[in-house]
């Protein structure tokens, strides 16, 4: 089955200005396949220069539920959130998860089909940064990879394509340390219960 593609226009500069931001073709295509009419309010974009992979999540949400209990990293567990996983294999014998805050905090890891995660791992240092902005009407999160880092861990395909899957954690309530969420994957994964650690769950992002 033909994966979903997003393609990614390139960029010549380090730095994106925000009129080229409004010229990257919009991904609005997330969508609720657990909770008939919830409105993911939520958008997705990338562009690449000759060393960098950006993207860019707009968020529609208030109020902002942020969970800020032990200072580590699982702290995005309970917490409002976007996601970008990476696979190297369509069986996912080993895949990356990035899993973000509004405040620019990130649980990385990696992990193999199925759930067999390693909390520990972490990014390449220097190869990743988060630009967060929170507003009035929800956040935007804006960030940099190195194609080096994925070329190194085996995801950035012959230069030109990378298989990901784009997700949003929609948290509703905050009681304590306990969250509840909503789930918004852009490419519909066909469970019965959210689940975007399967290979139904990814698309392709195509760089132009």
């Amino acid at each position: 089955m033909a994966l979903p593609i997003y393609t990614v226009p390139p960029t010549k500069g380090a730095d994106i200005p925000q009129a080229e931001w409004r010229d990257a073709p919009v991904l609005a295509d997330f969508c609720s396949p657990w909770v008939e009419g919830a409105d993911p309010a939520t958008v997705f974009q990338a562009l690449h220069s000759p060393t960098d992979f950006f993207f860019r999540f707009e968020v529609k949400s208030s109020p902002l539920y942020i969970y800020r209990g032990e200072g580590t990293k699982f702290d995005v567990l309970r917490s409002e959130r976007v996601e970008i996983f990476f696979r190297q294999d369509p069986g996912l014998k080993r895949y990356f998860g990035l899993e973000m805050d509004p405040e620019g905090r990130v649980y990385d890891y990696q992990s193999s089909y199925y759930r067999q995660s390693d909390p520990s791992w972490g990014w390449p240092e220097g190869h990743l940064s988060l630009w967060p902005q929170v507003h009035a009407e929800g956040y935007t999160l804006s960030g940099r990879i190195s194609k080096a880092s994925l070329l190194a861990l085996g995801l950035l395909r012959d230069g030109q394509w990378l298989e990901a899957g784009l997700y949003r954690g929609h948290c509703t309530r905050l009681d304590g340390s306990e969250a509840v969420f909503q789930w918004y994957p852009w490419v519909d994964p066909q469970t019965e219960k959210p689940d975007f650690h399967v290979p139904s769950s990814f698309g392709r992002l195509q760089l132009l």
